[in-house]
């Protein structure tokens, strides 16, 4: 299954890759607790962990939702052709538009994008290569970014990153030319209402402009939430954060505040890179939370097309 309803909205899951990133658990995640990964290896395995040494498995994807005639897009991946040097989505090639296909969207289908953050992993396939030039992938959709992310990002403004280079190219060759075709709506604020059921709310920590977007449909709650969790580790310890937060502590705020938010009205959380079943409904356990089901998505197997540049992957100290 790659489609499931929510209320009166569908959910479908477009895959572009997943496998292995060349992190290990604790370089990925640092501030895990010692002996978390292996003490939750024989569920971790194989979604989200495999081989020896054990390395991360992640994915990248985007939701596609269909909700009161309208066809949204939840963050667009990595892209094909994208200069990302030193990261595991350097010059990508994948048949994700393919894919768009298959779950009956094309380009031209498509009303919104939202890029939760502007990361190279989120936003890669808002343009395409056209005759030398990057031009929008989806013409006809609104590109919805928090302006805090667009002027963080932006070179001309001169801001510094916990990722060094390590999202170098990014505004120009995927930011850039939708905004210069007017197709950017810089959000602002606290939150922005897409439809009845579609609610996007800043979630700042992991970068200046981060956005949680909630659904409320019926009796069925959800939260798309980006990279507030990378693992399913960081659902039982909620101050772990990754290692690629530019604002620790408000990481961990919204980390925990939308780890409430879905436990207590039963809602299933949608991560970006989640492997496995994608998606997973969330309890409370004492003080924090434990993992109570997953979503009815048919499991991903790894990709094993694409062999991720490890030149990246930091020590593990852990």
């Amino acid at each position: 299954m790659d489609t499931i309803e929510l209320g009166d909205v569908t959910v479908t899951r477009v895959r572009e890759f997943y496998g292995p990133i060349g992190f290990t658990p604790r370089a990925f995640v640092p501030e895990s607790s010692e002996g978390v990964w292996e003490a939750q290896e024989h569920w971790l395995r194989p979604e989200f962990v495999a081989g020896e040494p054990p390395v991360v498995n992640a994915a990248l994807q985007t939701w596609v939702l269909r909700s009161e005639g309208r066809v949204i897009l939840v963050d667009t991946g990595g892209g094909n052709n994208k200069p990302r040097p030193g990261t595991p989505w350097d010059h990508l090639e994948t048949d994700f538009l393919g894919h768009l296909a298959r779950a009956g969207v094309e380009p031209e289908d498509v009303d919104l994008v939202v890029n939760t953050h502007l990361h190279a992993d989120h936003v890669g396939w808002n343009t395409r290569l056209d005759a030398g030039s990057w031009v929008p992938t989806f013409p006809n959709a609104s590109y919805l970014i928090h302006r805090n992310d667009f002027e963080f990002w932006n070179p001309a403004n001169g801001h510094t990153s916990v990722l060094g280079d390590g999202n170098a190219h990014v505004f120009e060759d995927s930011v850039t030319p939708v905004h210069e075709a007017g197709r950017t709506l810089l959000w602002e604020g606290d939150g922005y209402r897409i439809d009845a059921h579609l609610r996007l709310e800043l979630a700042a920590g992991h970068t200046p402009g981060s956005a949680v977007l909630t659904l409320a449909s019926g009796t069925d709650r959800a939260a798309f939430v980006g990279d507030l969790l990378h693992s399913p580790v960081q659902i039982l310890e909620p101050d772990a954060n990754s290692c690629f937060c530019e604002d620790p502590g408000r990481s961990r705020t919204a980390r925990w505040r939308v780890l409430g938010w879905a436990a207590d009205r039963n809602g299933l959380l949608f991560p970006a890179h989640f492997g496995g079943h994608g998606a997973a409904e969330v309890a409370r356990d004492g003080g924090g939370f434990a993992i109570k089901g997953w979503a009815p998505f048919t499991p991903y197997t790894p990709d094993t097309s694409h062999t991720p540049d490890t030149s990246h992957t930091p020590v593990d100290e852990g």
